[in-house]
């Protein structure tokens, strides 16, 4: 006899035929999970205030290298910058990010996805401080690349904690609405940015405004369960008893999901169970596999998408955005953060119209739209600067009109992957 969660899916999934029921088995149990809104919200919240702190990073810094390379306000002897040393202010924490992901992939399983985010917390923490209270620039860039290693951790965990932890009725709307925490991250960085451009020091202050975040997300994380899909993968691969991690997992599951039935959380754990051993059992695909058949294409289709996205320079216009307000006419420093101000709340805006119109729209229309706007937006921008000098609204316009179509593409290129 069906137990209660089979009959759930059986339900909510259509059958396939007797022949094919193996072959087509969803990897995903797709039956309606029973949960507490008041619970599901700490378990994305914490995870996402490392997107947002990731979105803080670009704003600040785009205030803060007019803060530290000012006579008046640097408040150090070392502003002289020269566009190297400039440049490593700023992608430091980029370079730190690279390295960062690079290495959560050999630590994820082993800390988990839970302690993964609390180390990330810490290095946030650490490089934030340590940028604040630099004595010099050498000091400075590793309290850049330090919390650049926090961005990196935080980008590979905090969506798969989301995703593992989240009911399956509000998944996809809370891995979507990290993205927004990272654009209102950028909101915060600006707005911050121009509160502080004009004092002496100003940009310590502005480094220094993300502890109390990366305080709040440390404690946050190690308030929160461990994935209970995490500490059942971890039994299904030998590293320790399953009968106490199952009682474990479901005590994880019990607490993310309020006040679910017990019962319900036990059959829950039971299906996520059933669904790894069933992935455990599955051929591995080697790793040639991949330049193979559907497979390649697929591949090609998702680099091509992910590497056009970043070479348009999203982050060299982000950072540097005050930088480029500046040269354009907002010759106040405060004049230039506070037109960043607009800048990130149009971002902001285009996140949620995004989501908004892309069922409508479709993401193939919008991508196209998206890239066609961009392309446009940075011949204006680099028009600015050898045909019209002398029309500093035409840097606007190419930088709102830039950030706008951005957004729309960033919002769809991974949800159109095959």
């Amino acid at each position: 006899m069906a137990s209660k969660g089979e009959r759930d899916v059986e339900i909510h999934v259509s059958s396939p035929p007797p022949d094919d029921r193996d072959a087509a088995r969803p990897l995903l149990p797709a039956a309606c999970e029973a949960y507490s809104v008041s619970a599901a919200i700490l378990p994305f919240f914490f995870p996402a205030l490392g997107g947002l702190l990731y979105g803080y990073d670009i704003g600040a810094t785009s205030g803060a290298t007019i803060s530290l390379k000012s006579p008046t306000s640097s408040g150090t002897a070392w502003y002289d910058l020269s566009s190297v040393q400039t440049g490593l202010v700023v992608s430091g924490s980029l370079y730190g990010a690279l390295i960062g992901s690079a290495t959560a992939f050999t630590i994820a399983d082993f800390l988990g996805r839970r302690r993964e985010l609390v180390v990330s917390s810490i290095m946030y923490l650490i490089g934030a401080l340590l940028t604040a209270v630099t004595p010099n620039f050498l000091i400075m860039v590793v309290g850049r690349f330090l919390y650049g290693i926090g961005i990196g951790l935080a980008m590979h965990a905090a969506p798969m904690y989301i995703a593992e932890t989240a009911p399956s009725q509000i998944r996809g709307m809370l891995i979507s609405l990290k993205e927004f925490f990272i654009v209102l991250g950028m909101l915060l960085g600006y707005i911050v940015g121009n509160l502080f451009v004009e004092v002496i020091s100003g940009w310590r202050y502005m480094y220094a405004a993300s502890a109390p975040i990366c305080v709040i997300m440390g404690i946050g994380m190690c308030w929160l369960p461990c994935s209970p899909r995490w500490l059942l993968l971890c039994a299904t691969q030998g590293k320790g008893d399953l009968r106490e991690t199952k009682e474990n997992a479901t005590r994880c599951l019990c607490r993310l999901r309020g006040q679910a039935s017990p019962d319900l959380v036990s059959e829950q754990v039971n299906l996520i169970l059933e669904e790894l051993s069933y992935v455990g059992e599955e051929k591995k695909a080697g790793f040639s596999e991949i330049f193979q058949g559907k497979c390649l294409k697929a591949m090609i289709i998702g680099c091509g998408l992910v590497f056009f996205q970043q070479v348009t320079g999203q982050p060299s216009v982000l950072y540097y955005a005050a930088t480029i307000f500046q040269s354009a006419g907002f010759s106040g420093a405060s004049d230039a953060t506070r037109v960043s101000i607009l800048l990130g709340l149009l971002k902001l805006i285009m996140t949620g119209v995004a989501v908004l119109v892309v069922d409508k729209l479709g993401r193939r229309p919008l991508l196209i739209g998206g890239v066609s706007g961009i392309a446009v937006s940075l011949f204006l921008l680099s028009s600015y600067y050898t045909l019209f000098t002398g029309a500093p609204y035409v840097a606007v316009i190419a930088l709102l009109l830039y950030v706008g179509c951005y957004q729309v593409l960033a919002e769809l290129a991974y949800p159109y992957l095959p």
